[in-house]
Order: C-alpha cells, then sequence, then structure tokens
C-alpha cells in the first residue's frame, strides 16, 4: 500500500509541474472507503490546497448568504414568482405559450415557496449553487491542468462580483452555471479515460444545464464540438471509438427532448420581432468581459491580458489545453455575436464564461512559476483576485444593486389616496409593484400602459382623482416609438424617483 501511495505521489508531484503547495504530503483517502474520521483530520490538518479550498467555499457561503434579502425583488425576479407560484403543469404550459425561461427553475422555487414567500427563500437556490460552484471549479481547474489551477480559479468564483451578484437573484443563471460546472468536471474526465459512465455524467448534467436556462446550449454545443475534433483520429482508425461520446449525447437528448422541440418553436417566435433591449454586435464582447471581471474597466484589461497569457501558456504546456480555451471562448462570442441582432442579448445569459475565464487567468501561474519558481506565486494569485474584486465588493452590501419597489410601495401608501389611479408604465412592471403593494387595501385603482394612447385612455378616465405613473426604464423597449415619454412630459409632473422607478403625478 505504501509503495502505491508513494507512486501515485509521483505521478501527482509530476502533473503539478513540481509546484506542490502541500510539498509531497499524500492525502490518505483515495476512496470511499478511506473517508474514516482519522483520515479526515489527517488531510485537513496536513493539506494546504484543501484547507485553501474549504477556507474558500466558506467565505464564499458569507458573501452569497449576507444581505440576501436586503434588495427587494426586481421585475425578472418578480416575474420568477409569478410563474413559481403555479402548479407544474401550469408552469410547463407557461414556457410552451411562450415564457422564454425553461421550466427547471421554477419548478424548483415552486417547491422552495412551500417554506415560505420573502426575497430570502426565493434567492437561497441561486445562492446556494452559487457558493457550490466554488468547489466545482476548483476540481474543473484540477482537471484541466492541476491542483494550482483549480484553487487559483476557485478563488476567481468566489471573490467574483459578477458571480455573488447573480448568487443573490432569484433566477437560473447561477444555477445554470453550477450544471456547467459539474458537466465540466465529467467532461474532462471522460476526454482522458473514454468512460461510459463519465460521458454519460457529462450528458445528464448538461441536460439539467439545459433545463435551466436555454443558453447553455451554446456552451454545451462547444464541448462537443470540441471533444469531435480532439478525438476526429480515433474515430477514422476504428468507428466503435464514437460510442462513449454518441452516449452522451443519446442522454443529453433524451433528457432534453421535449424542450428541444419547443425550443425550435420559442426561438421562431423570440426572433420574429428582432430584440427590444441588452447589446448588440461587437458590444457583447466588451460588456461580457467588464461584468465577468467585475464591473471594472481597468480590472477588466488587466484580468483579460493576464486571461490572454494564460491561452499562450496552455498552447505551451498542451496544444489541446490552447485550443480547449480557444474554443471555448470564441465559440461562445461568435454565437452570441451573431444572436445578438436577433433576440435580446445581456451578459448573464453568458455566465458560464466566467469559468473558462477564470481557468485562463488561474492557467497564466505557469508562466509566473516558470520565472519565480516560487510557490507563493498561487497564494499570490488568490490575493490578487481578492485585491482586484476588493473595489466593488466593499460597496456592494451598503447599497441598493436592485430597484426598491419594497420602499417605492411604503412611499406610495403615503402618497396615493383612497380612489387615485396608479398607472404602471410599462404595464408588465406590476409584477414588482404588486409583490409589495395591494391596491385593494389601500382603496386605489390600477391600470397598464405602454404607450401614448393607453395613457390618454386612462386619463380620461380620472375625474376629480388623482393618477400617479410609475414608470422605469423598461419603456424605452416596451415603447421604442418615445410617445409614452412625450405624453407623460406633456400631462404629468415628476414628483419622485426611488432607484430605477420613477414618479409622475396628473397635471
Amino acid at each position: 500500500m505504501a509503495k502505491r501511495r508513494e507512486n501515485l505521489g509521483k505521478k501527482e508531484k509530476l502533473h503539478q509541474g513540481e509546484c506542490d503547495l502541500d510539498a509531497g504530503y499524500i492525502s490518505p483517502v483515495r476512496k470511499w472507503e478511506d473517508l474514516t474520521s482519522g483520515n479526515i483530520r489527517d488531510v485537513l490538518s496536513r493539506s494546504r490546497y484543501v484547507q485553501l479550498l474549504l477556507s474558500l467555499t466558506v467565505i464564499g457561503f458569507f458573501l452569497r448568504f449576507y444581505e440576501l434579502g436586503f434588495n427587494s425583488l426586481w421585475l425578472d425576479e418578480a416575474s420568477t414568482y409569478t410563474f413559481a407560484v403555479q402548479s407544474f403543469t401550469q408552469i410547463w404550459q407557461a414556457t410552451s405559450s411562450g415564457e422564454f425561461n425553461p421550466p427547471l427553475f421554477y419548478w424548483i422555487e415552486h417547491v422552495m415557496l412551500a417554506f415560505g414567500n420573502n426575497e430570502f427563500i426565493l434567492r437561497f437556490i441561486p445562492a446556494v449553487a452559487g457558493f457550490l460552484t466554488i468547489p466545482l471549479m476548483y476540481f474543473v481547474g484540477k482537471e484541466f491542468m492541476d491542483r494550482n489551477v483549480g484553487i487559483i480559479a476557485a478563488a476567481g468564483c468566489t471573490f467574483s462580483p459578477f458571480l455573488i451578484y447573480y448568487s443573490q437573484e432569484a433566477r437560473a443563471y447561477e444555477l445554470m452555471f453550477f450544471f456547467v460546472a459539474l458537466a465540466t468536471i465529467f467532461y474532462l474526465k471522460a476526454l482522458k479515460s473514454d468512460s461510459l459512465r463519465d460521458w454519460a455524467l457529462f450528458g445528464v448534467f448538461s441536460a439539467l444545464a439545459f433545463w435551466s436556462h436555454f443558453y447553455a446550449l451554446v456552451i454545451i454545443g462547444a464541448l462537443f464540438l470540441y471533444a469531435i475534433a480532439v478525438k476526429v483520429e480515433k474515430f477514422r482508425e476504428n468507428i466503435r471509438n464514437l460510442i462513449p461520446l454518441v452516449s452522451a449525447a443519446v442522454v443529453f437528448a433524451i433528457i432534453c427532448l421535449p424542450l428541444l422541440l419547443l425550443t425550435l418553436q420559442l426561438f421562431a417566435k423570440r426572433t420574429a420581432g428582432g430584440p427590444t433591449f441588452g447589446v448588440q454586435g461587437l458590444d457583447v464582447i466588451y460588456e461580457t468581459f467588464l461584468q465577468v471581471a467585475g464591473f471594472n474597466e481597468i480590472v477588466m484589461y488587466l484580468l483579460v491580458i493576464i486571461f490572454l497569457a494564460g491561452i499562450i501558456q496552455a498552447f505551451l504546456i498542451d496544444r489541446n489545453k490552447g485550443v480547449f480555451l480557444v474554443v471555448l471562448t470564441v465559440l461562445t462570442f461568435v454565437i452570441s455575436f451573431l444572436l445578438s441582432f436577433m433576440i435580446p442579448m445581456v451578459p448573464r445569459y453568458l455566465i458560464f464564461f466566467s469559468m473558462v475565464f477564470f481557468l485562463g487567468i488561474a492557467v497564466s501561474y505557469r508562466l509566473f512559476w516558470s520565472l519565480v519558481n516560487n510557490k507563493a506565486i498561487v497564494y499570490g494569485f488568490v490575493i490578487f483576485l481578492i485585491i482586484v474584486s476588493l473595489p466593488i465588493l466593499s460597496g456592494y452590501y451598503s447599497g441598493y444593486t436592485k430597484d426598491d419597489w419594497r420602499g417605492f410601495s411604503k412611499a406610495m401608501q403615503q402618497a396615493a389616496k383612497p380612489g387615485d389611479f396608479i398607472v404602471l408604465v410599462p404595464g408588465y412592471i406590476s409584477q414588482p409593484f404588486n409583490y409589495y403593494y395591494t391596491n385593494s387595501t389601500y382603496g386605489t385603482f390600477e391600470y397598464g400602459a405602454s404607450d401614448a394612447q393607453g395613457l390618454a385612455g386612462i386619463y380620461s378616465q380620472k375625474a376629480n382623482n388623482s393618477v400617479y405613473f410609475i414608470v422605469t426604464g423598461d419603456i424605452y423597449s416596451a415603447n421604442p416609438a418615445g410617445d409614452a415619454l412625450a405624453w407623460l412630459k406633456a400631462n404629468a409632473t415628476p414628483v419622485g424617483q426611488i432607484t430605477g422607478i420613477n414618479l409622475f403625478k396628473s397635471t
């Protein structure tokens, strides 16, 4: 047994490129049967990698659950609630009828509502998925290159303002990222082993990512294309070598069959009207890098340079690893560039690119290691990723990062009198407003309008009552002609603003 461990240790040290934070320590835990209390204590006390990963995960847990219910629900989160309160069947029917998000997250949120109905409960699953993605990123990096890449990538994930923000939002983005990371672990294992089990698990978790968010199909497709490209020679040698990869595709297709058929219909419907919000063209690339890097332009340029250095370093170590990072980056942005002219495109759809981004950054440690030859480089990278995130994180928890519908509803309770009209502009912003405000309780009447004609029709019925118009930036996409805002300027007076919510009153 001792000899076997020694051999394993040699292989691991070689795999580590001789930068071993554990200084040659070999973990006694190699299989489930090794998980004894003594072995666990030994690993916790002696393995720097385990200590770092546990520390990062605990910190990540705190950063994602701290003030989780502080912000009120904004429009998209209120939309989540609107669907989650429906039955499982109704949620599927809503997707079939045109809701442009898969039902899995809504189903999970439906179950969560059994534990209560508040901001914390609705954001609980994204927060859990967010901090659990940290250890997954470690294993992605470890499978891709080595344990040091895993720790650095996990650190990037831990302190990323972008990932923290979407871990505190009641939407499916972080859940999708969680499943993408989990699928990638088995994908990287499968590339090495061609194990049917690993390929099948890749198919299962890829399917769950797709059931969480339609845009997961981009990264899943890129992973399949890369696998075909690197294994094409093996397929030519023997067509039976295709079986493991095909098994992953079959598993994915079986699990996603009803959703794949629906996706084609929804895509045709989504592209029919063209994009009404989001970013287009090359702005997709810039905005995605900006947000994934932490919403700071200087930090973005710095991290992008390190990311590119990491790609070059990956090519020098193993050409296929460099190609992997390039393929996932290029396909993600080329597809997103093209789609941005057909459907609304926002960087949060590309949240999975954080995995590629932090992998590239982490690989660049090998460049600095070759120059300095000191394992402090790994610790330095972790500290660096903390420092570049601090400017945003220092102010993140001190103020509102979403529209404050909770505070706005309290203001409306004081302002509006029984019989007054409340007009939501556009009408669908009633979802977050009505989560906090009930017209029947305060004796007011609620309407919705998205253009000048609708506003004028409601205004004509007011008699001696006051009319309050609640307006958000969504009006620019709902009414691109601009006649709604023109009508408001002519017939109403601005009386206040709370975060991004504006209040007008009839003149």
